[in-house]
């Protein structure tokens, strides 16, 4: 995978972790929001925080790669 690959794969998954974000803002600023529905949200942040970490780090070894060659 190229490194403009890795960083539109980091980018698109940014936006998914914008829109978890609000929806757990939402969810918190409403009354009797739902205990389980904020875990689920809190861990597909997590998840998709490790998804960017690791395109992130694919995208750092595809330029040393372009780099060296």
């Amino acid at each position: 995978m190229s490194t403009d690959e890795s960083l539109n794969r980091a980018e698109e998954l940014l936006t998914r972790v914008e829109a978890v974000r609000a929806e757990l803002e939402q969810l918190s600023a409403g009354e009797g929001g739902s205990p389980e529905r904020a875990i689920e949200l809190l861990g597909e942040l997590s998840e998709l925080a490790k998804a960017v970490e690791e395109e992130l780090a694919r995208a750092q070894r595809a330029a040393e790669e372009d780099a060296q060659s």
